[in-house]
């Protein structure tokens, strides 16, 4: 959301008409995975962003998604990204490095590169909770990924 000049609050611009959007999926957790991409896509679709200016790239795991974000930032032929992976609690440790580190990373790649990111990797303790979740996040995260390119752009960022 953003403010006019009164301060009111005003609706998202989600046209993603001529946006190139970059996504980075997880194979980890696939049936998840599948879900977020599904519904991430058709919301993408629906915002006007063609399907020629998606480009889709899938890693094995969260913890390979920051590398593969920033080499697409780095490319500068994205005005948007978009992290789809789901992290589920397990017996150990594991699952606090992989959903700390994946988040940090990529916070700083959307800081340090100026790109703008959705982050939805799901970090959730079962698998129920992620199928609960992934159809609403999937789509959450192309509207993100939209409205951060205008809010960019009203800067004169992009």
């Amino acid at each position: 959301m953003t403010t006019d000049l009164s301060g009111a609050v005003t609706r998202p611009d989600l046209d993603g008409s001529g946006m190139k959007i970059g996504i980075v999926r997880s194979r980890f957790n696939q049936t998840v995975g599948d879900g977020l991409l599904s519904a991430c896509l058709a919301q993408l679709r629906d915002s006007g962003v063609a399907e020629l200016d998606i480009v889709i790239k899938s890693v094995p795991g969260a913890l390979e998604i920051p590398f593969m974000v920033n080499e697409l930032a780095l490319s500068g032929s994205f005005d948007g990204l978009i992290a789809l992976g789901c992290i589920i609690r397990g017996e150990t440790y594991h699952f606090e490095v992989v959903a700390n580190e994946s988040a940090r990373c990529l916070s700083n790649i959307q800081i340090d590169t100026g790109v703008p990111l959705a982050n939805a990797i799901l970090t959730v303790e079962n698998q129920e909770q992620a199928e609960q979740r992934m159809t609403i996040k999937g789509a959450e995260s192309a509207q993100v990924a939209i409205e951060m390119v205008h809010e960019l752009r009203s800067l004169g960022q992009l």
